[in-house]
């Protein structure tokens, strides 16, 4: 028996849950398909938000003949009659999932045909594809961010998914239970309802009944519906303030919905936002735990991170350097990016090599004239800054 989820995979982008900045009047995706062209892409997001059912739809509605591949489970020689077949139809749409995953050998085969036009590539990912994807193919696709389902989305979706359950009946509090706790994975809310709807003896589905297949509690979301990125800030500002108990808390309820990205995202800009320069060995340290967490997973993911989260909100604290480039980024969106000194650019005869003189230092101006004296670094009272700056201190004063 085919499963619900299946059976409701979009045939048109109409049709797409969520994805409002992809599909819709006068959106890209959108456009493509009314201009009957397709580009290569890459699209990214958290499992269950639609990047299969994107694939799906335009393959759909521009009706070209296309090719679903796994980088993991389909070998080299699946790769090359994909090619083959593709030549025989003059183009092809090429799925691959787990893009970022995808070893050098199966590369090396589609980026000559990528680049003729030949193969037109889907790559779907979970991954961050600045980071895990390589570049060769990076280069050659658009890359488009799939947004996590707000609540509202995944109530939308399961009530059109009804249509497909003969005789059903469910209350609003059972769908928006399902809606919470699927946390933004529109596939998991229908496995759900599905299982719900065929272990009940009469189709009557309660909010209870939910609760007896899936007991996952739904602590994170709040009646406004937003409650989980509240937890994110929740969680950064109880690090910030250097309450470890409370980041614990927070790191503990986002571990039990099991969002790993969030947590990694989060912490990675807590360690260089919120600790930075009062304790800079804290960046590698919360990759170092980020890897360890990927390599074992969840449940063992948690201690690593646990790790790392007490050691951040003890450490000491200083937002100067994130203070600093926000000023100069701001001072550039201004205007103020003008003319680089002239010994700086090369080749000078007037550039003073520092590495020469005492200190490995010699006062000579970098700024451009307009920003001459502009100050963007503001020391903070912390130990580390406080010895960086003595040392900066003695090297200008050829100590």
């Amino acid at each position: 028996m085919e499963l619900l989820a299946n059976k409701l995979r979009p045939k048109k982008l109409e049709d797409i849950i969520g994805q409002k900045h992809l599909v819709g009047d006068n959106k890209v995706l959108s456009n493509l398909v009314k201009n009957g062209k397709i580009f290569s892409m890459i699209l990214y997001g958290r499992p269950g938000i639609g990047k299969t059912s994107i694939a799906s739809a335009l393959i759909s509605e521009l009706k070209i003949k296309s090719k679903f591949l796994n980088a993991t489970t389909n070998n080299k020689a699946d790769f090359d009659i994909a090619i083959e077949e593709a030549k025989m139809y003059g183009e092809m749409i090429l799925v691959i999932d787990e893009i970022h995953r995808m070893n050098k050998d199966k590369q090396d085969i589609l980026l000559p045909h990528i680049e003729s036009g030949l193969i037109i590539l889907i790559g779907l990912t979970t991954s961050n594809p600045y980071h895990k994807i390589n570049p060769a193919i990076r280069s050659r696709c658009q890359i488009y961010e799939l947004k996590e389902l707000e609540v509202s989305d995944i109530i939308e979706g399961i009530k059109r998914a009804l249509k497909e359950l003969p005789d059903i009946e469910i209350s609003d509090d059972a769908i928006k239970h399902i809606a919470l706790i699927s946390a933004g994975d529109f596939r998991s809310a229908l496995n759900i309802l599905e299982v719900a709807y065929y272990s009940s003896s009469d189709h009557h589905i309660t909010i209870e009944d939910i609760k007896n297949i899936n007991n996952k509690a739904v602590f994170f979301h709040d009646k406004d519906e937003d409650g989980h990125y509240q937890v994110l800030s929740a969680f950064q500002k109880s690090i910030r303030g250097s309450d470890v108990d409370a980041s614990l808390h927070y790191l503990a309820r986002l571990l039990v919905a099991g969002d790993l990205d969030s947590i990694y995202r989060r912490m990675s800009v807590i360690a260089y936002e919120d600790i930075g320069l009062a304790n800079p060995a804290m960046g590698p340290k919360v990759m170092a735990a980020i890897h360890a967490a990927e390599l074992v997973g969840l449940p063992e993911a948690i201690i690593p991170l646990g790790v790392v989260v007490t050691e951040m909100a003890l450490s000491p604290k200083s937002n100067s350097a994130y203070l600093a480039i926000n000023e100069a980024v701001n001072d550039i969106n201004k205007g103020c990016a003008l003319e680089i000194p002239r010994h700086l650019i090369n080749p000078s005869k007037d550039y003073i090599y520092p590495h020469n003189y005492k200190n490995d230092y010699y006062p000579q101006e970098y700024m451009p004239k307009n920003l001459k004296d502009r100050k963007y670094y503001h020391k903070k009272d912390n130990k580390y800054e406080a010895n960086l700056n003595k040392l900066y201190e003695e090297m200008r004063s050829g100590k």
